[in-house]
């Protein structure tokens, strides 16, 4: 939602009107009451940010909106490649066909369970980049696959069904933009164009967006399984292509800290009250003398409250504060008994609560 307000402040001003300075004075107050939360797309039914998104492009056409930057790993000793929910049955000559069902969840775990001849992976494709960088990197990977059919209903905003079509039917641009995509934000940053024509060459979408019916997208599973077997009868036909390599990004092995540093802001004591039902956090100067108590349910809540306050000023420190509020949280509803660990760089115990 910031990131979609960012892009409003950015281009209202070159809009000459009195509608844009009201907006613009809008977009401002909203934006002062968000919540510094940063997280990916959580799938939500009614997708606020794509709504007012594709409503400014409609009235704006000459709107140049910018894309987030997120990537994601792509394993090349593996098949699929690119982790993500799906269901995955085969890579060999005879599974040719790969499914995605959009936002239909259920149907794809329907599909999971029947396992019909002939389908090689199923999942949802919710966004309308990133999910289909995905689809690209785990089709191309797999010569097998011929067919991807799309059903199921598509996202809101997003439109990744209709983002798949446009891609087959017109490619990208030389920004990755897929043209002719209804989307908000089609823009593909994890796929090279030589990716992008390689699954234009080698897939064929099939449109069934819309569609539910498990028992409809099995026959027409079976129908591409018996094109693909017939096809032309020649061995370029018969013989699947060869998996194209795939870009990635560096994968960095994780390693203990070579330098621990302690944080001059002090440290904390984390308490679960099993009678209060709450979180305590003591937080300490290192001549142990006590300067703050944080109380709440939630540990989101909690170290939210600290690092708005400049409690914590190391990141280390930070990531640890956050394992072990979730450890405590964890504690008061499940019931194990919480340990706090000793903090990085910090040698005395921590979590001593005698009186």
């Amino acid at each position: 939602m910031r990131e979609m307000m960012e892009n409003m402040s950015a281009f209202l001003p070159s809009i000459k009107s009195n509608e844009a300075s009201a907006l613009i004075r809008d977009v401002k107050a909203w934006s002062n009451k968000l919540e510094p939360v940063k997280y990916t797309c959580l799938g939500c039914k009614h997708c606020f940010p794509a709504a007012a998104t594709n409503l400014l492009m409609s009235e704006f056409p000459s709107a140049e909106l910018s894309s987030p930057s997120c990537d994601f790993e792509a394993k090349e000793d593996k098949w699929p490649p690119v982790s993500g929910e799906y269901f995955v049955f085969g890579k060999d000559g005879a599974c040719s066909v790969a499914v995605s069902t959009l936002t239909s969840v259920k149907l794809a775990e329907t599909l999971a369970k029947i396992k019909p001849d002939g389908l090689c992976i199923v999942g949802k494709t919710e966004t309308e980049n990133i999910g289909i960088d995905k689809v690209i990197k785990n089709t191309i990977t797999n010569p097998s696959i011929r067919w991807l059919i799309v059903a199921g209903q598509d996202s809101p905003g997003h439109y990744s069904g209709a983002t798949l079509l446009a891609l087959s039917n017109k490619g990208v641009n030389r920004e990755m933009k897929v043209i002719g995509s209804p989307g908000r934000r089609p823009v593909l940053k994890n796929v090279a164009l030589s990716e992008v024509a390689f699954f234009r060459r080698q897939v064929q979408v099939i449109d069934m967006i819309g569609c539910e019916d498990a028992k409809k997208v099995i026959a027409k599973i079976n129908e591409l399984l018996r094109k693909t077997i017939s096809n032309c009868g020649c061995k370029e036909c018969a013989e699947p292509t060869t998996a194209v390599r795939i870009s990635s990004v560096p994968k960095i092995p994780a390693g203990e800290p070579k330098k621990l540093k302690m944080d001059k802001a002090g440290y904390f004591v984390v308490i679960p009250s099993l009678e209060k039902k709450i979180i305590i956090v003591e937080h300490y100067a290192y001549d142990n003398r006590l300067l703050h108590i944080i109380e709440g349910k939630k540990a989101p809540a909690i170290y939210s409250t600290i690092i708005e306050n400049g409690w914590i000023t190391e990141l280390g420190h930070a990531a640890y504060l956050g394992r072990e509020l979730a450890k405590a949280e964890f504690s008061l509803k499940k019931g194990p008994k919480y340990i706090q660990d000793r903090a990085p760089g910090k040698v005395e115990c921590v979590n001593n609560t005698n009186f």
